[in-house]
């Protein structure tokens, strides 16, 4: 069974036409790069696989069924995190927050509930974070609660929306590590959705890119070179390598270096 299965799937949003009769296959287990120039639809693509988006064609499968809101097999880290800057809440609180997200209201946890906030602090080493402010940890800190507050539930599928964001190279490739880890320990997909493929060479065991509409999916070598982004975004795309990066180029213009943009 394939964690996630696009078959000539179209998205629209607002009007504009995001994909365009895209197909891919993301066995479980894989850990993926999600890639691709800003506005690109990789946040759309997050949020149909949610079940938050209706697709306008084809067909979409998620752990081998459709894609339902609130599916709890899936662990979703968004882009917007504005609940972080709340000064008093601390670790352990936030955490609970997905815990007990089905109640209206501040959640007034269960023994069940704490019992899973602090396995999921324990999967990605935090546990020392849980009674700290959240408004004192640095960015890597920060970014460990939330990969925690995505493994409520024990999901069979992460979908982590541009988590490097803010982090110097040296928390990224923390980053990085922790999620290609906990997800081979406990054998679920990563969707890993980031404007740069460079800190992600070292982890990815493919790459999905996507640009003007379409998609590209294969090993890093297989995607970012010169014919198969020409053909993905229709105009003539060069890709340089040196000392072990990647720089993707269009009309002496790298794609990947713009400021961070949201698709929705």
């Amino acid at each position: 069974m394939s964690a996630v299965a696009f078959e000539r799937v179209t998205l629209t949003y607002g009007g504009r036409r995001v994909l365009s009769d895209v197909s891919f296959s993301i066995p479980q287990g894989a850990f993926v790069g999600l890639l691709g120039a800003n506005g690109a639809g990789k946040t759309t693509m997050l949020r149909a696989i949610l079940g938050l988006i209706r697709r306008t064609g084809g067909a979409i499968s998620v752990l081998g069924k459709p894609p339902t809101r609130g599916n709890p097999s899936i662990g979703y880290m968004p882009q917007a995190r504005r609940a972080l800057t709340h000064a008093g809440i601390s670790g352990l609180d936030f955490v609970l927050t997905a815990a007990g997200g089905h109640r209206w209201g501040w959640p007034v946890a269960s023994a069940a509930e704490k019992e899973a906030a602090w396995k999921a602090l324990e999967e990605v080493g935090a546990t020392d974070l849980a009674r700290r402010p959240l408004a004192e940890l640095s960015g890597g800190e920060r970014q460990r609660i939330l990969i925690a507050q995505s493994l409520i539930g024990d999901p069979q599928l992460l979908l982590l929306d541009e988590p490097l964001i803010s982090l110097d190279a040296a928390h990224q490739r923390s980053i990085i590590d922790l999620v290609h880890e906990v997800g081979e320990r406990l054998g679920i997909a990563v969707l890993f959705c980031s404007h740069q493929i460079n800190p992600l060479l070292r982890a990815v065991d493919s790459v999905l890119y996507l640009g003007n509409g379409k998609a590209a999916i294969g090993s890093v070598d297989e995607v970012i070179n010169g014919p198969v982004l020409s053909k993905l975004y229709g105009t003539h795309i060069n890709v340089v390598r040196v000392a072990g990066r990647i720089f993707v180029m269009a009309d002496d213009v790298e794609l990947e270096s713009g400021a961070h943009v949201h698709d929705l």
